[in-house]
């Protein structure tokens, strides 16, 4: 009985794998504290530091922004289904006339602009002695582009649809229809040869606003 009550509890021992944990963290709040510190001394964290970085989004916003832009007619290389560069190149072709729409409350419409070539087109009648002589106009629902073409190529316009009028013979001018039928031929000639120079026509109608036979 004496040994039983002169016998104390000894105190447990702490197990190893506790204070290996302890340790850890320890060590991670250290090294946390120490990036956090060194972030801050080195201004990582002040309004310079993204005020600097704004800038430099800012610039390189700018840099692309001045890159030109490939005007029709230049030379660009052909990229593949990748995007990556092939080594071909071709000509980049001008943006087609866009149609221009008036205000309309129920329907759509659209602006019809008119040109009159400033000559008339004078032709002799095939087999004859006879002479055509016809002031031609266009009209088109496209912007003001298809007119500066049709001045700019109008003796390769005029000297096309001589061709297609000297064609025809007296007995053509004796048909009903012969004005409207040789105005859609000069129409399609026209069209053809703007798209050869411009990749687009953008005539859709052409009128004699004189026409005589003499």
């Amino acid at each position: 009985m004496a040994e039983e009550e002169t016998t104390e509890e000894q105190p447990k021992k702490k197990s190893p794998i506790l204070l290996i944990v302890l340790i850890v963290v320890g060590a991670l709040i250290t090294l946390v504290a120490t990036v956090l510190i060194t972030l801050f001394a080195v201004g990582f964290f002040s309004e310079d530091a993204e005020d600097a970085a704004q800038e430099v989004i800012e610039q390189a916003e700018a840099e692309a922004a001045a890159v030109p832009e490939t005007q029709p007619g230049e030379t660009v290389e052909i990229l593949d289904e990748q995007g990556l560069p092939t080594g071909e190149f071709e000509k980049k072709a001008p943006t087609p006339p866009e149609k221009v729409v008036k205000d309309a409350s129920q329907q759509t419409r659209f602006e019809h602009r008119y040109y009159e070539l400033a000559k008339p087109f004078v032709s002799n009648v095939a087999n004859s002695r006879k002479v055509m002589s016809a002031t031609v106009a266009i009209m088109t629902q496209y912007d003001e582009q298809v007119i500066v073409n049709v001045e700019k190529h109008e003796f390769a316009l005029r000297s096309a649809s001589l061709d297609v009028m000297r064609q025809h013979t007296e007995d053509d001018l004796k048909k009903p229809e012969f004005r409207v039928e040789l105005a859609e031929k000069i129409r399609i000639t026209m069209n053809a040869l703007l798209e050869r120079y411009e990749d687009f026509g953008g005539i859709d109608e052409v009128y004699f606003t004189e026409f005589v036979v003499q």
